[in-house]
């Protein structure tokens, strides 16, 4: 999917897995959602809608340990409130945000 950008930083490697809030949110096409993984897990980011239907992929792959980020481009989906959950080995977390169009 060449709309996905991403990256790493191994510079100081995480102690915990963790997600961070997209940002900017309220968002308008493209926000960046942050993730921690303290050690290389298989690891997966979804989208979801309002009603728990899977509206996009944004991560399903072995990571390597570090700070990542990807870069999620909703210009496809209608306005409205969207989750997003990171599954990375025996972590789940799941986070709010809002698409303004």
């Amino acid at each position: 999917d060449s709309s996905l950008v991403g990256g790493i930083n191994q510079q100081n490697l995480p102690k915990e897995y963790s997600l961070k809030q997209n940002y900017p949110n309220p968002f308008n096409p493209v926000t960046k959602i942050e993730y921690s993984l303290p050690k290389n897990s298989y690891a997966t980011l979804k989208i979801y809608d309002i009603s728990g239907r899977e509206a996009g992929v944004l991560i399903d792959k072995f990571e390597t340990a570090g700070n990542h980020y990807v870069n999620f481009d909703a210009s496809h989906l209608a306005s409205g409130i969207y989750f997003y959950t990171l599954n990375a080995g025996a972590y789940t977390e799941t986070k709010k945000m809002i698409l303004i169009k």
